[in-house]
């Protein structure tokens, strides 16, 4: 895979192009069924409400995963990353039962360049008005 981007291209403040993400209740089951976590808050409505939450929630790892597409398609190479960290989430990606679901929103900005032709990639995800997760750092290695 040929990379999008070149480390002589890229400056503290660089930023990565803001993806949006659907987010809809079949794919939370087809990540329920993936990575074995059938937990009922992740699609069962009932559940959800009944333990305080406002509807049926996504994984925090299915959050993670989509975070970190805006990195790999950025640089054009799944392989180009070497680190990803998240701190903490701040709020969970709620997921109402529509045709429109939840929509995840993810934005990048590097914030510092490391030797070897690696940077350090801030990532910040917000559904709706509210970020979701805070901390989130990609180390990725450029071309």
């Amino acid at each position: 895979m040929t990379a999008k981007v070149r480390y002589e291209d890229v400056e503290i403040g660089t930023k990565v192009p803001d993806q949006e993400f659907a987010v809809q209740r079949v794919d939370l089951l087809r990540y329920c069924g993936a990575c074995s976590d059938f937990t009922a808050t992740h699609w069962n409505e009932r559940i959800a409400k009944s333990v305080g939450l406002p509807d049926v929630i996504a994984h925090g790892t299915f959050t993670i995963a989509e975070a970190v597409r805006i990195i790999t398609d950025w640089v054009g190479d799944p392989g180009a990353l070497v680190e990803y960290s998240v701190r903490r989430f701040t709020r969970p990606v709620v997921v109402p039962d529509d045709d429109i679901g939840a929509r995840l929103v993810v934005s990048g900005v590097v914030e510092e360049t490391l030797d070897g032709r690696r940077v350090v990639v801030r990532l910040t995800a917000r559904s709706g008005e509210h970020e979701v997760m805070s901390g989130a750092r990609a180390v990725v290695q450029l071309a």
